[in-house]
C-alpha cells in the first residue's frame, strides 16, 4: 500500500519537473521567435519567370539553398562579434577589421558577401519580356567607355568566362567612368578594406559564375550561360543604379 507521504511527494516532484520543463522550453520558444540580424529576401519574380534562359529548380536552389545558407552564415558569424550587430553590410565590411578572430572575419566576408551580391543579383534580373535596354544616358556612358554595346558585351563575357573558379563578374563605376572587373568567390568591388588590390567601384551590374548558378541547366557551358543571362537583364534597375551615382 502506498503511504500518504509518498503520494505526495510523487505529485510534488511532477509538479517541480513540469515547471523545470516550462522554463526550459520558454526561452527556447523566445529564441526561435526573435528576428535574425538579417533575412532572406524574396525573389521579386517567380522561380520560372526567367525562363528557358535560367531554368527555375536552378532559381530554387539557388536563392533557396545557396542564398539561404549565407544569410544563415552571416547571422551566425555575427553572434561571435556582437559589435557588429545593427549595422548594415556596408558597415559591417568597413569595419570586419576591428574584429580580432580571423575565422570570424573569413566567415562575415564570405557569408555577407554572399547575402549582398545574391540580393544585388536577383534584383538586377528580370523576365525577357521586361528586360528593356539600358537607358539613353547609361547607353551613351557604355559607348564612351567601351566604344559600343557590342564592345561592352564582348568585354564583359570575356571578363565572365576567364574567372576561373569560382566568382563573379561586374559592370562598376569607378572615378566618373565605367569598368568591367571580376573578384573571386563571394567578394565584390565595395569590399574595401577586405580586398584592397581590387579593382574598386560601385557596381551597377554583376553576374554570378559560380557553377551552382547554372549547372543544372548548362553543365560545363559556362558561355552559354552568360550569353543566356543578356536576355534576362533589368536594364530599368541598372539604368536607375546608374543615374544614382
Amino acid at each position: 500500500m502506498e503511504m500518504p507521504h509518498t503520494r505526495s511527494n510523487r505529485r510534488q516532484f511532477v509538479k517541480l519537473s513540469t515547471l523545470a520543463a516550462g522554463a526550459v522550453m520558454l526561452p527556447s520558444r523566445a529564441m526561435a521567435q526573435a528576428p535574425a540580424a538579417f533575412s532572406l529576401p524574396a525573389l521579386p519574380y517567380a522561380a520560372n519567370a526567367l525562363e528557358p534562359h535560367i531554368d527555375a529548380r536552378t532559381m530554387e536552389i539557388h536563392h533557396g539553398k545557396h542564398h539561404a545558407a549565407y544569410v544563415a552564415g552571416l547571422n551566425a558569424a555575427l553572434e561571435k562579434a556582437p559589435q557588429l550587430k545593427g549595422k548594415s553590410l556596408d558597415e559591417i565590411f568597413s569595419d570586419i577589421t576591428t574584429v580580432s578572430d580571423e575565422s570570424v572575419r573569413t566567415a562575415l566576408r564570405n557569408h555577407g558577401g554572399g547575402h549582398w551580391n545574391h540580393t544585388f543579383f536577383w534584383n538586377t534580373l528580370a523576365p525577357a519580356a521586361n528586360s528593356g535596354a539600358p537607358s539613353p544616358e547609361l547607353l551613351t556612358a557604355i559607348e564612351a567607355s567601351f566604344g559600343s554595346m557590342d564592345d561592352f558585351k564582348k568585354g564583359f563575357n570575356e571578363t565572365a568566362t576567364k574567372r576561373f573558379g569560382s566568382g563573379w563578374a561586374w559592370l562598376i563605376s569607378a572615378n566618373g567612368k565605367l569598368r568591367i572587373t571580376s573578384t573571386a568567390n563571394q567578394d565584390n568591388p565595395l569590399m574595401k578594406s577586405i580586398v584592397p588590390d581590387a579593382d574598386l567601384g560601385t557596381p551597377l551590374l554583376g553576374l554570378d559564375v559560380w557553377e551552382h548558378a547554372y549547372y543544372l541547366h548548362y553543365q560545363n557551358r559556362r558561355a552559354d550561360y552568360i550569353n543566356a543571362w543578356w536576355s534576362v537583364i533589368n536594364w530599368a534597375e541598372v539604368s536607375r543604379k546608374f543615374a544614382a551615382l
